[in-house]
């Protein structure tokens, strides 16, 4: 194994450089991980385009690799051994809150990178916190004891494996959080990765009607979300979304609805309450940290009795979910996975994902062993 690692750094405000860092010593109780996948995520995007909190680092949260060294205590504790391929969630857990003892590691203070200069979460993480290794655009990750790892399942490719993100968070927002099962009728805003993801968890789990919605620009998208289940996709640039909501639904409304849209400001949101069934709905929502809502209708929200939820993140039980769901092989996958990029093309990469590079982009797959030496 060679003693320097080639990564792509973040170095400004969307910018990134190849750069080659020291190997780090392994003790006994961490690991080394060959990447064979790194997807881009939509947060990526946005996040790509911030100036640096602290000093370069290596983005790529949605990673999946083979242990190319295990040592002994790590194995031990982890019961795990060279050459397994892993998916390695994002989060770094302290592993004693009351949050890590259920799973729920989105939760926990130590991953709280937002708030916490010196939390760690991969793909987050400065190179000037020790090993440097916290991201997944490179060649190898660094493993401390505390890393949550899933296995796996055999005839799972490496990059079928990297949509356990999006799709555990499918299920976390649509089946853990949303509450979907057998006959709920389902509204989804946002035709990307995870509302395509929400579209097949809640057709796995027995949801009767699944509506999908999205503007113009996204056709291509909610023709995969019809390929993947969805039974309604609107084009909300074309048609009235709640007029189209109240016919499919006879009038009625939805059980649920999941907001999957970042920067469409309040109008999900409104539609969502809108759709809502008269009584006892539940809205799940992704809102970016810097939104605001001055005129929230809350007395709408109250008086049918809507629950609001937020849709942060996944739990250790949804990633297990997620590998299981891709496994079954259900789904026609290779629709979402479109685009794969080598490790000199991450910034084109992210752009993709974006809408501003390859066209097409759903979920892109960087393979830091593609295109590189």
């Amino acid at each position: 194994m060679p003693e320097k690692v080639l990564a792509a750094l973040k170095t400004a405000a969307s910018t990134t450089e190849l750069r080659e860092l020291d190997l780090p010593t392994m003790p006994s109780d961490a690991a080394l991980m060959k990447v064979e996948v790194a997807g881009v995520c939509g947060t990526d995007v946005s996040q790509y385009k911030l100036p640096l909190r602290a000093g370069p680092l290596i983005m790529g949260h949605e990673n999946v690799g083979y242990l190319a060294r295990v040592g002994t205590e790590f194995a031990r504790r982890q019961a795990m051994k060279e050459g397994d391929l892993m998916f390695l969630e994002h989060y770094l857990p302290c592993g004693h809150c009351e949050w890590d003892r259920i799973g729920e590691y989105r939760h926990c203070a130590a991953t709280e990178w937002f708030y916490d200069p010196k939390a760690i979460r991969y793909g987050y993480t400065s190179t000037d916190i020790p090993p440097s290794l916290w991201g997944g655009f490179s060649h190898y990750l660094y493993l401390p004891i505390n890393a949550v790892l899933h296995t796996v399942p055999a005839g799972l490719t490496p990059e079928e494996a990297g949509l356990a993100t999006p799709m555990s968070n499918g299920i976390q927002w649509a089946l853990i959080d949303g509450g979907v099962g057998f006959g709920s009728s389902v509204l989804i805003q946002g035709p990307g990765q995870q509302g395509l993801c929400c579209v097949m968890a809640s057709k796995h789990a027995g949801a009767g009607t699944v509506i999908i919605t999205g503007t113009a620009k996204d056709a291509r998208r909610l023709q995969v979300a019809k390929a993947l289940g969805a039974d309604v996709a609107i084009d909300i640039d074309a048609d009235d979304p709640l007029a189209r909501i109240q016919d499919v639904t006879n009038g009625r409304g939805v059980d649920v609805v999941i907001d999957c849209t970042v920067g469409a400001g309040p109008a999900p949101t409104i539609l969502g309450i809108e759709a809502a069934k008269r009584r006892g709905a539940t809205m799940v929502v992704q809102a970016e940290g810097h939104q605001t809502f001055p005129d929230f209708p809350i007395g709408r929200l109250t008086r049918k009795g809507i629950t609001l939820k937020s849709a942060r993140g996944h739990s250790y039980r949804s990633v297990e979910m997620a590998l299981q769901l891709l496994a079954s092989k259900r789904f026609p996958l290779e629709l979402i996975t479109t685009h794969r990029f080598g490790l000199n093309q991450v910034d084109y990469a992210i752009k993709s994902v974006g809408g501003q590079g390859a066209p097409g982009a759903i979920h892109v797959s960087v393979m830091p062993w593609n295109g590189t030496r």
